[in-house]
């Protein structure tokens, strides 16, 4: 229920929600309030004092508006409407005031801190402070915390908002920040001086409002005004996060978090954000032809003659999709390789989805629909790993009241699950049972890759959909490669998934880096880096990474979602769609279309739903039928969260990580 109130807001009448915080019912009427500690998704701690307010007939004396509800504002005696006031000179004074005592013991580090440019405190400075100070006893220093390899401190520039605190309790799940000490003597520290433990943990660093958390890697590269930034779409994950790539020249200096309330909030994992020291590494920059057992470099024309030459010849040609590929490049390989009388897979892993079922492979929930869930079921999944993100917003639905169960081997997930059961066995007791009485209540099943792969992948499938539809549940296939459900959703898959791969005696290897390829057959890799498929390749196309072309990604949920270019590829090494369309000229079955805009009409003109950009297609759920299912536990599609596709392995900061979390786990505590 609403509670609907009117208030007054400098002069202008305002109909609010009741529930809402004054800074909120600001926000709505277009009021700008400054303010350090308050961020909306983060619960309230009302510690700065930047977002005073004056309050009208109440005390004489201004008033927290992030702490104060606009229920809690009387109006006048004689049935006037409550009012707040926002630039009265009581409400400036008490501004000026506040920044004043946060400058006291604040260093004049402005021309060598990496905020500066985009620090909260230097606009705030400018905009609602004075230009004198009335301090001069020597200023307060504090020592510098040793977090991890991610986050610099600066731990004197700190203006204790808390922020960084609330964010790793509530969002992130660890509890290793906190404040100690009290007056002068209060910091932010952390326990014991460890380091932080969550793949979240950048997220602080966009959350501070000044330079006392920095990133490590990026600092003292760039400034902000020397960059030039790029929205785009993140493909690390199959969440599909949406964010901004900043460029300085033709390198990648840092990857931020963009807003989207449907997808990722604000929040990103580590890997998305600090991926981009990858994309400079092992890149493949030239075309490579394999004579006499060795790689040498070679021209396009020599390297797209020898591919067409053997894709000719072929007899039974294949084509295998990688984890980072477009959809525009699927499009066009499926094209290709089927116009030879060949077959293609997507399913590198042999996962058992089905084929032209979008309910199976995708699901019927959003992920927007977990914030509302009351009952969540992880089947075969660790989504800590597989989707870090996502995992915090489950956390979120758990906060606010959520039960969520497990059937699957125990990890850390950050909340309480209510375990089922590690394996097949759990599933099919969970099946037999009756769960008319969850009818009303809004829950969401969600399976991961770990169920999928096995040999009786298709029985776990069909089973877990037939217990959502018993449950009246909504149901979600949580995917580990951003490219698979675009791959889906063009069909590019055969009936013998992986076997029909193995008996091709030409391959065309688009990205998948991830496959063991038998000898025999002959190789050609289109890829972005020299990585395991690179090795096994008799001819090399270099194409572009995922910042470096216009591409189409499809979510875990299904959303189609744009990935714009922010630079250019290295050297020789083409879009991908282009190599492909190349390709087919010299192969003498040229591909119908001259640019991208004319490869995307056909493609949406086979798949219209791709057109739906940031829309989330309604499935028509049809479940599987439930087979037979094995005995085994189930197994987490992620070995490594740190390196699971060529880009990441490039990246010494990934390997750097990936050490320290095996350290971390090989270390036994003492208690243990």
């Amino acid at each position: 229920m609403s509670d609907l109130r009117k208030i007054i807001i400098d002069g202008q009448e305002v109909e609010v929600d009741g529930a809402m915080t004054l800074i909120q019912a600001c926000e709505q009427a277009g009021v700008e309030v400054p303010r350090f500690c308050y961020h909306e998704r983060l619960s309230i701690a009302g510690n700065c004092r930047m977002c005073l307010v004056e309050v009208v007939g109440g005390p004489p004396k201004p008033a927290a508006s992030c702490a104060m509800q606009v229920r809690d504002v009387r109006g006048g005696r004689n049935g006037e409407l409550p009012e707040v006031k926002t630039n009265s000179p009581m409400v400036k004074k008490a501004r000026e005031g506040v920044m004043e005592f946060l400058l006291i013991n604040h260093p004049l580090d402005c021309p060598i801190c990496d905020q500066g440019g985009e620090c909260d405190l230097q606009d705030q400075a400018m905009a609602y402070g004075v230009d004198f100070s009335r301090f001069r006893e020597p200023k307060r220093a504090v020592d510098d915390l040793d977090l991890g390899p991610l986050v610099e401190t600066h731990m004197t520039r700190c203006i204790s908002c808390t922020r960084c605190v609330r964010f790793t309790t509530e969002v992130a799940g660890i509890t290793q920040m906190g404040q100690t000490g009290r007056g002068e003597d209060s910091e932010i520290t952390s326990y014991l001086n460890e380091t932080l433990d969550s793949n979240l943990q950048g997220n602080i660093i966009d959350l501070c409002p000044v330079g006392a958390l920095v990133s490590k890697p990026y600092a003292f590269t760039a400034r902000p005004w020397e960059l030039t930034k790029t929205e785009t779409i993140d493909v690390m994950d199959a969440l599909g996060s949406n964010i901004r790539v900043d460029t300085k020249g033709r390198e990648v200096m840092r990857i931020l978090p963009r807003n989207h309330d449907g997808v990722n909030e604000e929040w990103i994992s580590d890997k998305t954000r600090f991926v981009w020291d990858g994309l400079r590494r092992q890149r493949l920059d030239t075309p490579y032809i394999r004579e006499n057992g060795k790689l040498r470099p070679a021209s396009w024309g020599e390297a797209l003659s020898k591919a067409a030459e053997a894709l000719k010849g072929a007899e039974k040609p294949a084509g295998i999709i990688g984890d980072l590929a477009p959809v525009e490049a699927i499009y066009s390989l499926k094209q290709m390789i089927e116009g030879q009388g060949g077959v293609v897979e997507c399913r590198t892993d042999g996962a058992k989805l089905p084929a032209g079922n979008r309910s199976g492979y995708v699901g019927t929930a959003t992920v927007e629909e977990i914030d509302t869930a009351e009952m969540i079921l992880l089947i075969g999944t660790n989504p800590r790993d597989e989707a870090p993100v996502l995992n915090a917003r489950i956390r979120k639905a758990w906060t606010a009241g959520a039960k969520v169960a497990r059937i699957g081997k125990p990890v850390d997930l950050t909340y309480d699950v209510i375990e089922l059961g590690t394996g097949r066995e759990a599933l099919a007791k969970l099946a037999e049972m009756d769960h008319s009485d969850k009818h009303d209540t809004p829950g969401i099943m969600i399976i991961g890759q770990g169920a999928l792969t096995e040999a009786d992948g298709a029985a776990v499938l069909g089973t877990a959909m037939q217990t959502a539809a018993a449950g009246q549940s909504k149901f979600m296939v949580l995917h580990t490669a951003a490219s698979r459900v675009g791959a889906m959703d063009v069909d590019a898959t055969n009936a013998r998934g992986m076997e029909a791969v193995q008996d091709a005696d030409v391959i065309y290897n688009l990205g998948a880096d991830e496959v063991e390829i038998g000898e025999g057959a002959f190789v050609i890799y289109q890829g972005s880096h020299g990585d395991r498929g690179a090795h096994r390749a008799d001819v090399i196309l270099p194409g572009a990474a995922y910042t470096e072309e216009q591409g189409l990604f499809v979510n875990t949920e299904g959303r189609p979602q744009l990935a714009l270019r922010s630079g250019f590829a290295p050297g020789d090494a083409k879009e991908n769609w282009a190599v492909l369309r190349a390709l087919s000229a010299e192969v003498g079955a040229t591909l119908p279309w001259n640019n991208l805009a004319e490869l995307r009409q056909a493609l949406v003109a086979d798949v219209p739903h791709l057109q739906g950009i940031d829309e989330v297609p309604e499935n028509e759920w049809q479940p599987l039928e439930a087979g037979q299912l094995g005995d085994a536990d189930f197994r987490y599609a992620l070995r490594d969260f740190y390196l699971t596709n060529p880009i990441a392995r490039a990246s010494a900061l990934m390997a750097d990580l990936s050490k320290a979390a095996l350290d971390r786990a090989s270390t036994a505590l003492a208690a243990e």
